[in-house]
């Protein structure tokens, strides 16, 4: 979840993709904030890796943060929108 809002970050639209290597336990998770200055990055980060790594296949978890495209609030899925009041 994002610490500053009541939605889950994928709900968000913080989560661009996941990628998983059976063969190496590998998750990857490419990802942005919605801001580069976002001051919850780590425990953001931190709660990611503690749960993908909590997965029985999981062995190792790689986070790739961009900005590429940057965050906008149309990335915020209907049910994301529903929790914030905005539909």
């Amino acid at each position: 979840y994002d610490p500053e809002l009541p939605i889950d970050i994928y709900a968000l639209g913080l989560i661009y993709a996941i990628d998983f290597d059976e063969k190496k336990g590998l998750a990857t998770i490419t990802m942005t904030l919605t801001s580069p200055s976002c001051p919850a990055a780590d425990l953001i980060f931190d709660e990611i890796r503690e749960k993908v790594s909590g997965l029985a296949f999981v062995s190792e978890v790689k986070i790739i943060l961009t900005f590429d495209p940057p965050f906008s609030s149309d990335r915020i899925s209907e049910e994301g929108k529903i929790i914030l009041g905005w539909v």
